[in-house]
């Protein structure tokens, strides 16, 4: 297996990468390693939280503006589509001119994007800002990892990925209670007022703190032809599985963005061969436990996101709970990753990733599988159990993958690795919402009308079913005004039955996923870490 330090990404010949050409150990605050994990924990905690904290109030925002389903998913889908087309190519401006200019960009311009949401007053401006959120919380993410690789010396870096997969871990849990507690005594724009100040916090801290570091060999020139064909196949992914529930799995729209994905990826593929200082350095990928690293890190996420999305509005609207109450009751998933993400980062540093990482998808196989279980009469015990055992299960992969992506990748391409692990991720997470949602709706519309007419109900008409149809998605009952109470209850019965066995689906799907991963999990490797960070006196 190729590790860092074999990589020739650079014509050098084999040699290993150079350190940091500014590697003399920084004094006072400036570049301490210590202060730069807190700094980048804050600005990175406010993409992480965006990430779930949403999902609490798509229901509010939902009602509010008069939403679609669809267009609740892209409240989503809009933000991760940014993300991943982005995050590649910011990793790789940051390793050009720097990883403290791009997050302190990032941190700005996510900031107020945020605050540009909070003032929007229709569907499309939320969608658009949220777009731009993506855009800058992918100059902002890879940024972090490469300040963190070039401070941290060797031996410490695993400890100091360690916490920062903590902070994402707990901050991507977090989301949905400190959401829950927003939308229920403030409001849905409160959810991204939030991210304001502490934007302004992390920009003082990140002027005072963060020193910029540059490896001697790193890029001088941009592949912008690269740039282009990983920007758009990454884009027709993502959009074809996106579009792909509105249009039809076997539709020739759908099969045609696939098909230029495809062809993108292979263009790609062919001048990254040819081209002097590529966007990502083909050779990065002879190392199995990197791309394994990668690979793990989509399939975790396709489970964690889309199964998050519709647990969401199961608790709110299919168990009646207020959105502080839906966030309380995710709260074992949340402690879980918290208390889980520092023990995953020991055992990982003393036994290598391979066993903490199998088995953390094993528990989120097992954890996706109880979920498909829940009804509408299931109990918060119970909930709690499937819950826990999720975010026991999620700590050791967030933590592990990123050390096994970052650390077997050299010093000059911290940022592309940093880009390459996030962009794993939020292209999970769309392929997630996209193909769980998918596997819903499908369920949804085979079940409904059986359903239904099994209740006694007055058949509806095709235009009624299709309306019907995009409520019950969601877990709403579809009663129209003055329907008189025994109708109501046996439409509200029928409501949740279906949106509870398109959910029982879906799960299912994503436990199975999380079956994949754990063989996936046994290609990983410790990184190296040859080199050490710029700020090792400091430790």
């Amino acid at each position: 297996m190729t590790s860092q330090t074999t990589i020739d990404t650079t014509g050098s010949g084999g040699k290993a990468p150079a350190g940091p050409s500014d590697a003399t150990p920084a004094k006072g605050l400036r570049g301490h390693p210590w202060f730069t994990l807190i700094t980048v924990a804050v600005g990175v905690m406010m993409v992480a939280l965006d990430g779930t904290i949403v999902a609490i109030a798509n229901p509010a925002i939902q009602k509010d503006l008069g939403a679609t389903f669809a267009q609740v998913q892209w409240i989503t889908n809009g933000y991760f589509l940014a993300l991943a087309v982005s995050l590649i190519t910011a990793g790789k401006l940051g390793d050009r001119f720097g990883h403290r200019q791009t997050f302190l960009i990032g941190v700005v311009g996510f900031a107020a994007a945020s605050g540009a949401i909070g003032l929007s007053d229709s569907i499309a401006l939320v969608v658009t800002f949220r777009v731009f959120q993506g855009l800058f919380g992918a100059l902002l993410m890879p940024a972090a990892l490469g300040l963190l690789r070039a401070t941290f010396p060797a031996e410490k870096l695993n400890m100091a990925i360690g916490i920062w997969g903590m902070v994402i871990g707990a901050s991507t849990a977090g989301g949905p209670i400190l959401g829950g507690v927003l939308v229920e005594h403030v409001n849905w724009q409160s959810v991204f007022f939030i991210n304001v100040p502490v934007g302004v916090l992390a920009v003082v801290l990140g002027v005072l703190i963060l020193l910029d570091h540059r490896a001697e060999n790193a890029p001088r020139s941009f592949d912008i032809l690269g740039i282009a064909l990983l920007s758009a196949a990454m884009f027709c992914l993502v959009w074809a599985l996106i579009k792909a529930p509105e249009w039809g799995w076997g539709d020739g729209k759908t099969w045609a963005f696939i098909a230029a994905s495809v062809l993108g990826f292979a263009l790609f593929a062919f001048w990254e061969k040819k081209v002097k200082e590529p966007l990502i350095p083909l050779a990065l990928f002879r190392s199995v436990p990197l791309s394994a690293g990668v690979v793990l890190m989509v399939l975790m996420a396709i489970a964690f996101m889309g199964g998050l999305f519709f647990v969401t509005f199961y608790l709110q609207n299919v168990h009646g709970m207020s959105p502080i109450d839906a966030g309380l009751h995710l709260l074992p998933l949340t402690g879980m990753m918290i208390v889980g993400s520092p023990l995953a980062g020991a055992m990982i540093t003393k036994l290598g990733p391979r066993v903490p990482l199998a088995g953390g998808m094993a528990a989120t196989a097992i954890a996706m599988y109880g979920m498909s279980t829940l009804d509408t009469d299931t109990g918060s015990a119970i909930m709690s159990l499937w819950f826990a055992l999720l975010g026991l299960g999620l700590a050791p992969v967030m933590v592990g993958a990123t050390e096994v992506i970052v650390g077997n990748a050299p010093m000059e391409l911290s940022g592309v690795a940093g880009g390459l692990q996030q962009a794993a991720m939020q292209i999970g997470g769309s392929l997630g919402t996209a193909v769980l949602g998918a596997v819903m709706a499908s369920k949804v519309d085979s079940d409904l009308a059986g359903n239904w007419t099994s209740a006694g109900l007055p058949p509806l008409t095709e235009a009624q079913e299709a309306q019907a149809s995009e409520a019950v998605q969601v877990g709403v009952a579809p009663l129209a005004p003055g329907t008189p109470d025994a109708i109501a209850a046996k439409i509200e019965g029928v409501a949740h039955d279906t949106f509870i066995s398109g959910m029982s689906l879906a799960s299912l799907v994503a436990a199975g996923v999380a079956v994949v991963a754990v063989f996936v999990a046994f290609l990983t490797k410790r990184g190296e870490n040859a080199q050490a960070g710029a700020g090792a006196g400091h430790i």
